[in-house]
């Protein structure tokens, strides 16, 4: 951790001497780079650090963990934004916002739980909602399929998983797989 956050300090330090020399308008497009840059690649300990429900606000939310993949609106008024960590990242958080702009609370969405309620009939839109971004998408046009995948940290012998959810041509969940992460190819 302490490593990490000296790398973290170090490369924000190399980035400020690199933009001494840039006019405002580049130097703060540079800047917000860097930081939605950085918040991607924070330590989920850093990156969820003195959050707290009930008084932390949405823009201290955005100004730690950055700018949310996808964020949804509700009809009263709450949020939720949706924040994968990398493309084949572990984690998945869902940062849940009440409607007076107080965070609410924040979930790993990617679990053996969540994962068991992926029903037969869902519709993308369904899956995306409850298990956020996949990692990686598969399209599979003669049969037709399409398969949305995410690695997981499911303990176990391997630690390491990938959920499956399989969508049929009218773009539902028909089924659902495991597979192995495979390692040293």
């Amino acid at each position: 951790m302490a490593s990490s956050f000296r790398l973290f300090t170090v490369a924000m330090l190399a980035a400020s001497l690199a933009l001494a020399g840039c006019d405002d308008q580049q130097g703060q497009r540079a800047v917000q780079k860097l930081k939605e840059f950085f918040n991607a690649v924070k330590p989920d300990a850093l990156l969820l650090k003195g959050l707290t429900p009930g008084v932390t606000t949405e823009a201290q939310i955005r100004s730690q963990m950055g700018t949310p993949e996808t964020e949804r609106t509700f009809t009263d008024g709450s949020k939720r934004f949706e924040y994968p960590r990398g493309p084949q990242g572990l984690n998945t958080y869902m940062v849940d916002i009440d409607r007076d702009g107080k965070l609410q609370a924040i979930t790993q969405v990617l679990t053996a739980a969540n994962f068991a309620k992926v029903q037969m009939g869902m519709s993308e839109d369904e899956v995306r909602r409850l298990l956020g971004k996949p990692g990686q998408v598969a399209v599979f046009p003669l049969k037709p399929e399409t398969v949305w995948s995410w690695k997981w940290r499911e303990g176990g012998v391997t630690e390491e998983g990938i959920f499956n959810v399989h969508f049929d041509a009218f773009h539902k969940v028909y089924t659902t797989s495991r597979s192995d992460v495979i390692r040293g190819r």
